[in-house]
């Protein structure tokens, strides 16, 4: 048990500092993809639009800032929906850092087992990481695609330039993707997708004006 949490954190240090190149995820898509792609390339946070961390706040977790990891009132009220209307989809209310964790560490998955890691590395990467540094693996490291991993990735396959020349609009697209990117396209979005960039745009530009990032 104590190789196990000394290995762990020391790997969470490492990764503090290194680029993250490969994750799990990557490895288990190109076995479970008929078309073997691999699409990454790491970029530092500031060689990204400003608008990206904001897209993917004001998308997945507008509390990113505030929280150390959990957000208990996005967790209390997706419990609640979920019970109320068993019928439905599950509602998730995972924040980036929880996801980051994941993507980085783990494998995916809705096992106790995986939760309760996930719920460690969480913690781990709020304690040993700048939410800078949270921000920018995520932003490298989550599928954007089939095939396709983080914002410079996205940037040159579906928009034809670089993660530093995305516009708000792009930034918004590419983040309402992500409950499911493998189902929905930044590059031929719907009106689905259109109608929740729209929303996402609304969103950020609250943002904007209330955070300092």
């Amino acid at each position: 048990m104590g190789l196990f949490f000394g290995s762990t954190v020391i790997a969470v240090i490492v990764l503090r500092f290194l680029p993250v190149y490969f994750t799990p995820l990557m490895f288990i898509r190109l076995f479970q993809n008929d078309e073997v792609k691999l699409s990454h390339t790491w970029v530092p946070l500031e060689e990204m639009s400003a608008k990206m961390p904001l897209a993917v706040m004001a998308s997945e977790d507008a509390k990113f800032l505030e929280h150390h990891g959990f957000d208990f009132g996005a967790i209390q009220s997706a419990a609640k929906r979920n019970r109320e209307h068993p019928e439905k989809n599950k509602l998730g209310a995972s924040t980036i850092s929880q996801q980051t964790a994941k993507n980085v560490f783990l494998w995916p998955g809705r096992s106790w087992l995986r939760k309760g890691l996930e719920t460690y590395f969480t913690v781990l990467i709020e304690l040993f990481w700048t939410k800078d540094r949270i921000i920018e693996v995520y932003l490298n490291s989550i599928e954007m695609g089939t095939g396709i991993y983080g914002v410079e990735a996205v940037a040159h396959e579906h928009f034809d330039c670089k993660a530093s020349e995305l516009t708000a609009e792009n930034c918004a697209l590419i983040a309402a993707t992500l409950p499911n990117p493998r189902k929905f396209s930044s590059k031929h979005p719907s009106k689905y997708m259109l109608k929740r960039q729209s929303q996402i745009l609304k969103n950020m530009r609250y943002l904007e004006k209330n955070i300092n990032y």
